[in-house]
C-alpha cells in the first residue's frame, strides 16, 4: 500500500471514531434529560401541596346580614337630578342581638356596606323566654305598627317581610305577629325593633314583686 492510501485509511478511521463518540455523548445527554424531568415535576407537585396545606380557613362570623330592600332614590338638585340607592339591612347573630341599618350611596354595594355598619351600631338585646317572647307587646314606628304574641313550641314564626327577617335574626323560633298600618319595610322593621325593646324579662318582674321565678310562673 502506498503512503497516500495509508493516510486515507487513518482519516476514515478517525472520522468513524469521532462519529461513535458523538453518538455516545448524545445518548448520555438524552438519558440525563429523561431522568431529570420527573424530578422537576415532583418538585413542582411538592411545592403546590405545601402551598395548599399552608392556606388556613377563615373563621366564619357569627353575624348574619340580610338585605330587606334596595330602592332607587332621585333627588332634584340645581342642574338636574341626582340618582342614588337606599339599602335596608338587618343584622343579627340569632342569639338575642339584632339591629336595623339604613344608608344611601351612589352604588348599591357601598349602600349595603354602610347599612351593615349602621345596623351593627344600633344593636339591641332581646329577652328570649325558651324559644319565644315573654309577653304580648305592640311596637310603633311612624304610621306603622307591629303586634307580637308569644306562641307554643312548634308554631314557628308567623310573620312576613321585614318583620320575619328581624325575628329570625334575633333568634326567636316561635311567635305570632300582625303588621298594622303602614306597609313600608323600614317602618315594619323599626316597629318590630321598638316592640322587642319594650319587652321585660321575667327576672325583672320577679324582682319588682319580690317573688322567685317559680312563684311568678306558677
Amino acid at each position: 500500500m502506498s503512503e497516500e492510501q495509508k493516510e486515507e485509511l487513518t482519516v476514515e478511521t478517525e472520522a468513524a471514531e469521532t462519529e461513535k463518540k458523538v453518538e455516545a455523548a448524545a445518548e448520555e445527554t438524552a438519558e440525563v434529560v429523561t431522568d431529570e424531568k420527573p424530578a422537576k415535576s415532583s418538585r413542582k407537585g411538592r411545592g403546590r401541596k405545601q402551598k395548599i396545606e399552608n392556606v388556613e380557613e377563615k373563621p366564619q362570623s357569627e353575624w348574619t346580614e340580610r338585605v330587606v330592600q334596595i330602592s332607587r332614590v332621585t333627588k332634584v338638585v340645581k342642574g338636574g337630578k341626582k340618582l342614588s340607592f337606599r339599602a335596608i339591612v338587618i343584622v343579627g347573630n340569632q342569639k338575642g342581638q339584632v339591629g336595623v341599618g339604613c344608608a344611601k350611596a351612589s352604588e348599591v354595594i357601598i349602600a349595603i356596606q354602610k347599612a351593615i355598619a349602621d345596623g351593627r351600631k344600633n344593636l339591641i338585646t332581646v329577652p328570649i323566654f325558651k324559644t319565644t317572647i315573654p309577653h304580648p307587646i305592640t311596637g310603633r314606628s311612624g304610621a306603622g305598627a307591629v303586634m307580637l304574641r308569644p306562641a307554643s313550641e312548634g308554631t314557628g314564626i308567623i310573620a312576613g317581610g321585614a318583620v320575619r327577617s328581624v325575628l329570625e335574626l334575633a333568634g326567636i323560633e316561635n311567635i305570632l305577629s300582625k303588621s298594622l298600618g303602614s306597609k313600608s319595610p323600614l317602618n315594619a322593621a323599626n316597629a318590630t325593633l321598638d316592640a322587642l325593646k319594650k319587652l321585660t324579662p321575667f327576672n325583672d318582674v320577679a324582682k319588682r314583686r319580690g317573688l322567685t321565678m317559680a312563684e311568678l310562673l306558677n
